[in-house]
């Protein structure tokens, strides 16, 4: 576990817009606080979280910390100190970049919207981390995410040595990692051109990953020496980790899941 024990931790809950699919539906402004199964995906995140022998004091980023001391649940557990507010800054890698910038590191980062969390797998993230890494993601394995929920469609980066699909957890342990925040706002800025999106990371490898030639470490090797730092993955063997509530049917499928038990 070393530096993830007690480890500060950032819950990202701010608004994704007017037109956020899930906060329509459920008649809200911030889809954190749509139900699943009866209870709000932020509250089902922080006791999760609290849950989690590693886990310390839980910030939430948000626009409007009113929502949060709305709940009763989340006001006690505000009034206790155990989580805290942060405002969030308008895209999720500024949130990161503000939190990093307020808190340090070792920082564990996850998301509002991962109805499904449970402690096992913060618990497994957390005592996986490469050696030496910088910054850390969780992501799944196409085939792990087909045998937790056959009937999800979800996203997959399909790379030289297997397909894989994030799980929503990052760990940024140390200063370097800052480095990573800082490019995943230059790629959220250039999202919407692709010419730029090569420039920024580099022909060869954009080539590569287009003929599958591209491993998921080589690309990782590659985003880390953009952003100088050491950038790893843990290979995550639950498959319903990569499940976050995105769209309608992802809600329909989190309801399922949950019910079912």
């Amino acid at each position: 576990m070393g530096d993830f024990s007690g480890v500060t931790t950032l819950v990202l809950a701010g608004s994704r817009g007017p037109e956020d699919p899930v906060a329509k539906l459920g008649g809200v402004s911030h889809k954190a606080f749509v139900p699943v199964a009866g209870v709000p995906m932020l509250l089902r995140v922080v006791r999760a979280l609290l849950a989690s022998p590693s886990i310390g004091t839980i910030h939430v980023a948000i626009e409007r910390p009113d929502l949060v001391q709305a709940d009763t649940e989340l006001a006690l557990l505000l009034a206790s100190g155990r989580l805290r507010l942060l405002p969030a800054e308008g895209s999720p890698s500024r949130s990161v970049a503000a939190a990093l910038d307020a808190l340090g590191t070792p920082l564990f980062v996850t998301t509002a919207d991962h109805a499904l969390l449970r402690p096992e797998w913060v618990e497994h993230f957390l005592t996986h981390l490469p050696a030496g890494s910088d910054v850390c993601a969780a992501l799944a394995r196409d085939r792990a995410v087909m045998a937790a929920v056959p009937d999800t469609q979800r996203t997959y980066l399909r790379f030289a040595d297997g397909a894989f699909s994030g799980c929503n957890m990052f760990a940024f342990r140390t200063p370097n990692a800052a480095g990573i925040a800082r490019l995943w706002r230059q790629v959220e800025a250039q999202r919407k051109n692709p010419l730029r999106m090569i420039r920024l990371l580099g022909p060869w490898s954009i080539l590569r990953f287009l003929l599958g030639r591209l491993t998921i470490t080589a690309a990782l090797a590659r985003l880390g020496k953009l952003a100088g730092a050491r950038a790893a993955m843990v290979d995550m063997p639950f498959g319903m980790a990569a499940v976050d509530v995105d769209k309608a049917a992802d809600l329909e499928l989190a309801e399922r899941l949950l019910t079912r038990g």
